[in-house]
């Protein structure tokens, strides 16, 4: 999962499903093609994202899918709900868009999307986003997340080149949730158990000797160990904000149309208690 500032996902688009594949307990992959994806491009962020479209309360949509027309025919509690997600791969000889969910049995909207769709189904969705890709010029690189960051992180560490220094941190349920990921680049995988989300990370990158020269640092997951983090990298250890991509993707105990309402207020807040200024009114 991921959304950043920069370019936002506004032409909706539809895609099909070619295949799905399980690839731990609680991580599905979706892979989407067609002519839908004909002018689609996600080569220039590793952190690229797009935002799936689903019916709101049983809403049948008129064909094809236009998302101005719904905007203007259908009350506002009709309009489609949007799921952000990371874009784990994207192949653009064979026009695939591989998408990884988090999944948790039937809870939410999209990991049991994810889980029963089969192939030849569609679904719009508009994108992509994104901002961020490690940074050539930095003389090493910080990878930080949990399973909903784990897409970009992998996507990340795949696009480095061969030999460049970095260190990544990821938090998952247990080791039947880590993943091959195809990069020399030495995973440092965290087991969570039953620990609180994030607390293996803060002590991870806590504990890290960081190594001479500038850093480019990319840190995203649960809302509250982020800002453990972002205290620490942005106070304690005064990584300047351009050298950091930082940010909640989620926060326990909502979900995403939630989240995405508080989110700015939320980041303006914690950025001027951490850097010692006035939240904006």
């Amino acid at each position: 999962m991921a959304e950043q500032p920069g370019r936002k996902p506004r032409t909706a688009r539809t895609a099909q499903v070619i295949r799905t594949e399980r690839l731990t307990p609680h991580m599905q992959r979706v892979v989407l093609g067609g002519e839908g994806l004909a002018e689609f491009s996600a080569d220039t962020c590793t952190d690229h994202y797009v935002k799936l479209l689903f019916p709101a309360g049983g809403a049948t949509y008129p064909e094809p899918f236009d998302m101005q027309r719904i905007r203007e025919e259908f009350p506002r509690e009709q309009w489609p709900v949007t799921r952000t997600y990371t874009v784990r791969a994207w192949d653009p000889e064979h026009r695939e868009l591989t998408l990884d969910f988090v999944i948790h049995g039937d809870e939410g909207l999209a990991g049991p999307w994810a889980l029963r769709v089969r192939p030849g189904e569609t679904v719009p969705f508009m994108g992509p986003g994104g901002a961020y890709a490690p940074d050539a010029d930095a003389d090493w690189h910080l990878l930080v997340g949990d399973e909903s960051a784990l897409p970009a992180i992998a996507r990340s560490l795949e696009a480095l080149p061969e030999g460049a220094t970095a260190y990544a941190f990821v938090e998952v349920a247990g080791p039947e949730e880590e993943q091959k990921i195809d990069s020399d680049v030495e995973v440092i995988w965290l087991h969570r158990g039953s620990r609180p989300i994030g607390e293996a990370l803060v002590e991870a990158v806590r504990a890290l000797e960081f190594p001479e020269g500038r850093v480019h640092a990319f840190v995203h997951g649960e809302a509250a160990f982020v800002k453990e983090l972002r205290r620490l990298l942005r106070v304690e250890r005064e990584i300047p904000r351009e050298d950091l991509s930082i940010s909640g993707y989620w926060r326990l105990g909502h979900n995403e149309d939630g989240w995405q309402a508080a989110k700015r207020e939320w980041n303006a807040r914690i950025e001027a208690e951490q850097e010692g200024v006035s939240a904006p009114s």
